[in-house]
């Protein structure tokens, strides 16, 4: 078991960060197979870099809070 937590924390380190990457990976995976959204196929990498900003700035966000409410 600490295997597999340790390869985790290697590679993910955070749990919104994983779950935010599969949803925005998901959301692209849709785009490319639903041909009702073919028209927003084009905007697939700014989607992906647009998701992955805002999952990052979450958690950054999420362990700023954190040290703040230790330090007080």
């Amino acid at each position: 078991m600490n295997v597999i937590k340790a390869i985790y924390n290697f590679l993910v380190g955070d749990i919104i960060i994983l779950i935010g990457i599969i949803l925005t990976l998901l959301i692209l995976v849709l785009l490319n197979t639903v041909s009702g959204l073919a028209s927003l196929r084009g905007a697939s990498g700014i989607i992906m870099i647009i998701g992955t900003l805002v999952v990052l700035t979450l958690t950054l966000t999420r362990e700023v809070r954190g040290h703040r409410s230790k330090l007080s």
